[in-house]
């Protein structure tokens, strides 16, 4: 009976150890679920070509930066308020940090180039609306 015991032992540490050598595998080559990937295209896709090349280029998407900025839209007038609001709680002088107010001043140039962006587009349709 001793001798079956350890049969089963060794059968289940197998049988665990080639679970855990698979995971292993997947997770060094950088598998990912399929609703995962499937979830990374579509907000690839969402976002228009000149937006997602503004995100790579200043390194910080649309999203981010209006969390960081703390804004729901759009808007210039809000976003210029938020932004003096918050480079100025976090200068250095008063206790604050240089990195977030890096972070602050990327936020802004990229709500700045995505409205730079939206203006050429509606200047882009104008003219062929009224043909």
């Amino acid at each position: 009976q001793a001798k079956y015991l350890a049969q089963i032992i060794l059968v289940g540490a197998q049988v665990v150890g080639r679970a855990f050598m698979r995971a292993l595998r997947q997770e060094f080559a950088g598998l990912v679920s399929p609703a995962s990937q499937a979830a990374a295209d579509a907000r690839g896709r969402a976002e228009r070509p000149q937006s997602a090349a503004a995100s790579r280029i200043i390194g910080i998407s649309l999203q981010e930066a209006q969390q960081i900025l703390n804004v729901s839209s759009l808007n210039p007038e809000e976003i210029q308020k938020n932004y003096d609001h918050l480079f100025k709680v976090n200068d250095k002088s008063v206790g604050g940090s240089f990195y977030l107010q890096s972070k602050v001043v990327r936020a802004k140039e990229r709500l700045d180039e995505e409205l730079r962006i939206q203006a050429r587009g509606d200047k882009e349709k104008g003219p062929k609306a009224e043909t």
